[in-house]
């Protein structure tokens, strides 16, 4: 595929199925490379896309997650499930459909979002504006808590709004 237009733009999505993540990515196993990580994953519950020509070409989806930071529960919007469709990559969908998808986790009232990702994508991340997370991060599995072996990241989704010191734990299957 070619360069995308200007006006492609991201859009909340009514539904996202495990079809539209296949018209993005193709039909591969592990398609976000976290399969050897061994984890069970929620489904996100808000999703944006990015279609060119009828076809979704990005996604990102949304969670509201209950956390512990330093013994505080709390709730942070998780992000996940970003995907680009392969010849579209380094074309600026993932900060467009990333953008949206904060754009509404604002409205929902947590002060943070919280993602999990690997080791190549910390740089594209940190170019859109998320921070490492440099504490032990806990999360729950069916066997109980364990240490999430993916790197995680946060970005406030309110002016001023800092990631607090101290151990995290999310209490909830990652998204």
């Amino acid at each position: 595929m070619t360069k995308p237009p200007v006006p492609a733009t991201a859009a909340r999505l009514d539904d996202f199925t495990p079809g539209q993540l296949t018209e993005i990515l193709g039909d591969g196993p592990d398609p976000f490379g976290v399969d050897d990580a061994g984890l069970i994953w929620l489904p996100k519950e808000e999703h944006f896309g990015i279609r060119l020509d009828g076809r979704l070409v990005a996604h990102a989806g949304l969670r509201r997650l209950p956390i512990e930071i330093d013994g505080t529960t709390t709730s942070v919007i998780g992000v996940g499930g970003v995907a680009v469709a392969s010849g579209l990559r380094g074309h600026g969908l993932a900060r467009r459909v990333v953008a949206a998808a904060l754009d509404h986790a604002r409205t929902m009232g947590p002060d943070h979002g919280l993602l999990f990702c690997r080791p190549p994508l910390l740089a594209l991340y940190a170019r859109l504006g998320w921070r490492e997370v440099r504490a032990e991060v806990r999360v729950e599995q069916p066997s109980g808590p364990v240490v999430m072996p993916l790197r995680t990241m946060w970005t406030p989704l309110r002016d001023g709004a800092g990631w607090p010191s101290g151990p995290v734990r999310l209490r909830s299957l990652p998204m």
